[in-house]
């Protein structure tokens, strides 16, 4: 099990995890994310460089990290009424959110500093989270509706492909891209408007 994968820590363990996601957040912004060092990172946590090397092992763990925390979503997905309107909503805000310069790099440092998969795994987990209450909302209202697999293969997936793979070409990464996702996500389950 990896030191990222452990439950969330409470105590004194949860009070270092936060200063230091909050020395990366600070400096990022004050300095640019290639200048941060994890001496630097611990000045300003007010911790030693041996806490941060015990517990993440190195600079780009650490970033890992963070990426995944901020990746996680705050609140749950907005409730516009029906099937479409709700996944419409969430598919543009996640294809903002994730195609953004700061939202890229977030992703990029999520994986890079974990070569085992589990922050891939957690930042999925998320868009699964978040794609069950709106489906769970859309069962509740007695409309028919795909299973999240579905969305995450029609929605998430083709979004995560040209974010990650095609980043030169944003013409594609639009609000109407992200309806037309849904759109044909939902078509067939009587929520297809």
């Amino acid at each position: 099990m990896s030191r990222k994968a452990m439950v969330r820590p409470g105590g004194r363990s949860a009070r270092v995890q936060e200063a230091v996601h909050t020395a990366v957040r600070e400096l990022q912004d004050e300095v640019g994310r290639p200048a941060l060092t994890v001496p630097m990172v611990a000045a300003r946590a007010g911790v030693t460089p041996s806490t941060i090397y015990r517990r993440w092992g190195d600079l780009q763990e650490l970033l890992s990290d963070v990426a995944v925390e901020h990746l996680r979503p705050e609140a749950p997905p907005a409730d516009h009424g029906d099937l479409s309107a709700d996944l419409r909503g969430w598919a543009e805000q996640f294809l903002e959110e994730m195609a953004s310069p700061t939202g890229r790099a977030y992703i990029r440092d999520a994986l890079l500093g974990d070569p085992a998969g589990d922050n891939a795994g957690q930042c999925s987990a998320y868009a699964a989270e978040q794609v069950a209450v709106v489906l769970a909302r859309a069962a509740a209202r007695g409309e028919d509706a795909p299973d999240v697999e579905t969305v995450l293969d029609r929605v998430v997936a083709p979004m995560m492909y040209r974010i990650l793979f095609r980043p030169t070409d944003p013409t594609d990464l639009t609000d109407a891209y992200a309806r037309r996702l849904v759109r044909e996500a939902v078509e067939g389950f009587g929520a297809s408007r």
